[in-house]
């Protein structure tokens, strides 16, 4: 990279998002002397996906030894796979105790920014019509924030509550009620089992069934806690033996396929011991190959779906009826109607407008599918760094160490730029492009390739997973390679 002249400074960052990785970037920009920054968080409080998923049995499938930040371990953790609460808990306790709570605007949606190449700032627009300028734009949104709403042929004429997951309506009583469940995806598998035992009668659509594995989950006693505390030791190897379990997943995903034969066995073993009826354990075998879809990890999933008061359907929904849910020509009725139907996974930063070089759209680069280099940066968008963007998501390991290397990565930056190194960098398109088409041949080789399914937007692009090992992005990530970046200078100065 090119040094321009000029004066040092620390730039003037703007994060969109106060989850895992807004709120791990203002930490990391924090603690090395980043002070001016603001975190934009649309909501009246922080969490990102666990303040807005409060459904029963809300909970992580990658165990919290490892879904945690390495710069914050929690000897306290009530479970081995943390439910919503304690996640949330945790997320607003390390932003406290970080001192970062201040810089967060709760309550301020941004809508759109503009990257002005004259000043080489970004010029934020905020939902109440403020125009706030910074150096750095951190978008931090992730990949499920926006639910997934069906659309179904007379949603509008039923009679009764309808509402998804990720909204879920507590004021809603289910005693004693008929409810139908649409969808049959990681948070379907958690609150079915949870609102089974209260309602008169419930109906499960399943379009696909899922490989459903065992959840080795187990509550925490006080001696664990005491032991976390007195050696830190054990819940760091705890840690590394969790990451090390989801690198073999990870392999049997992509570079070592053979290996997912063994999630069909725990698949199989779990359905044949939990699931009597053959008929219905029919139903419930996927038709595709393990880990094209996501893997599910549970143990009260199939237990619940053999209760005499749970039917599984597999017929397709032709439409919603004021009464309930038709399937051809059977009705099925319905006092209340829950969607689980995930999220728009693949449309990311919407419906932000973003404008970058030249006033050229975001949208319009993304128009053959969203794409980054490493997952951080997108050519004519400078000094714009993405977190948990295109091609970083994970089929078997933990999001939060991937969140972790990106801001570091991201942090090495600013620090070239505060040091007077770099002005404006955007990275280069030939070397965009060459890491997007190895990202994609390797995809098309792995397991995701083989079906349809929320990794995969309208075209058929994998443009959410990462193709390879998580270790394998820790290494990409360690150092930014400065050469892959151009170095522009604004035409005044800011």
């Amino acid at each position: 990279m090119n040094a321009t002249t000029g004066s040092a400074r620390r730039p003037k960052v703007a994060i969109i998002g106060a989850g895992f990785g807004g709120l791990g970037m203002a930490v990391m920009l924090d603690r090395a002397g980043f002070t001016d920054f603001t975190v934009f968080e649309r909501a009246g409080d922080i969490g990102g996906v666990w303040r807005e998923n409060t459904y029963p049995g809300a909970a992580c499938d990658v165990p919290s030894p490892l879904y945690s930040y390495s710069f914050a371990p929690n000897p306290t953790w009530s479970r081995r796979y943390s439910e919503q609460p304690d996640i949330l808990d945790y997320l607003r306790r390390t932003a406290k105790d970080a001192g970062v709570l201040d810089r967060v605007r709760l309550n301020t949606e941004v809508t759109g920014a503009e990257f002005d190449e004259e000043t080489g700032r970004w010029r934020i627009e905020t939902g109440d019509g403020e125009t706030v300028e910074a150096d750095v734009l951190i978008p931090a949104v992730g990949q499920l924030s926006r639910p997934a709403m069906p659309d179904i042929p007379g949603a509008g004429t039923f009679t009764g509550e309808i509402f998804h997951s990720a909204r879920w309506r507590h004021d809603v009583d289910l005693s004693g009620k008929r409810v139908a469940v649409i969808g049959t995806g990681a948070s379907a598998i958690q609150f079915v089992p949870r609102i089974q035992p209260e309602v008169a009668h419930l109906t499960v659509f399943q379009r696909s069934a899922p490989y459903v594995i065992p959840k080795p989950d187990r509550a925490y006693r006080e001696w664990h806690h005491r032991l976390f505390r007195a050696l830190p030791v054990t819940q760091l190897a705890g840690r590394l033996g969790v990451w090390t379990s989801g690198e073999f997943l990870t392999m049997a995903l992509t570079s070592a396929q053979p290996l997912g034969k063994i999630v069909e066995l725990l698949f199989r073993t779990q359905l044949r011991l939990q699931v009597p009826d053959a008929r219905l354990r029919a139903r419930l075998i996927p038709d595709y190959r393990a880990g094209c879809k996501r893997v599910l990890f549970s143990t009260e999933w199939f237990p619940a779906l053999t209760k005499s008061n749970v039917d599984v359907v597999t017929d397709r929904i032709t439409g919603i009826t004021p009464d309930g849910v038709r399937t051809g020509a059977a009705e099925h009725a319905a006092d209340v109607i829950i969607y689980g139907t995930g999220f728009k996974a693949t449309e990311f930063l919407a419906p932000m407008r973003i404008r970058g070089a030249g006033g050229r759209e975001l949208a319009g680069e993304w128009a053959g599918g969203a794409h980054a280099y490493l997952g951080i940066s997108v050519p004519g968008f400078p000094n714009m760094f993405l977190i948990y963007g295109p091609n970083t998501n994970l089929g078997g390991n933990s999001i939060i160490y991937m969140m972790e290397h990106q801001c570091r990565y991201v942090l090495q930056i600013l620090e070239q730029i505060a040091a007077g190194r770099a002005s404006v960098v955007d990275v280069r398109r030939e070397v965009a492009e060459s890491f997007d088409a190895e990202v994609q041949r390797r995809l098309s080789r792995s397991v995701w390739s083989g079906c349809q399914s929320w990794y995969r937007d309208e075209s058929g692009r994998i443009s959410t997973n990462w193709p390879g090992l998580v270790w394998e992005y820790h290494r990409r990530t360690a150092k930014p390679d400065l050469t892959a970046y151009r170095n522009l200078a604004p035409t005044t100065a800011s």
